[in-house]
């Protein structure tokens, strides 16, 4: 039995085997850097597309998104919780530029921005996978779409000797 649990402490986390397995077609450079600009901005749309879409209620801060964060946040944290406390930080920062947009274009505004950048993220990506010569780790598992954010991350906390 102490086999075991020494075979089971050396394994590696379940995080970092998404990690290794999102990296293996995220090699190329220029790949890399687009998504170091597309994935936080495809989060950013995503969350305030459905930021925008009117619900039945009154609750100013509950909205659509409010399950999309939930759901990740709670996925982020089961994965690693020094990342699900950066990413509410992030969420949160996007959630007070929801706001501030939505008080100056309205929610109609809100959407039509985060629309437009999502397809022009999106296309980069593309572009980025093409250039790779490798598809995107979502087509064979969808989950890999919450992974980008936190893969991003990951680097900055190894650049700066924080376990995660």
């Amino acid at each position: 039995m102490a086999a075991t649990s020494k075979s089971t402490a050396n394994a590696p986390k379940l995080v970092d085997q998404y990690f290794d397995k999102y990296a293996e077609s995220h090699q190329n450079k220029t790949n890399k850097l687009i998504h170091w600009i597309c994935v936080p901005a495809i989060m950013f749309s995503l969350i305030g597309l459905l930021w925008s879409i009117p619900v039945p209620w009154d609750y100013k801060f509950l909205n659509w998104a409010s399950f999309l964060i939930a759901f990740s946040l709670y996925y982020y944290w089961r994965l690693s919780q020094p990342l699900a406390l950066v990413m509410v930080v992030i969420i949160g920062a996007y959630s007070a530029l929801y706001v501030l947009i939505e008080q100056n274009i309205g929610l109609s505004g809100l959407a039509i921005l985060c629309a437009i950048i999502f397809v022009v993220a999106w296309i980069f990506q593309f572009i980025g996978h093409n250039i790779e010569g490798k598809k995107p780790s979502f087509l064979d598992d969808v989950k890999f779409l919450l992974i980008g954010p936190i893969w991003l991350l990951h680097f900055i906390f190894k650049k700066l000797g924080i376990a995660y």
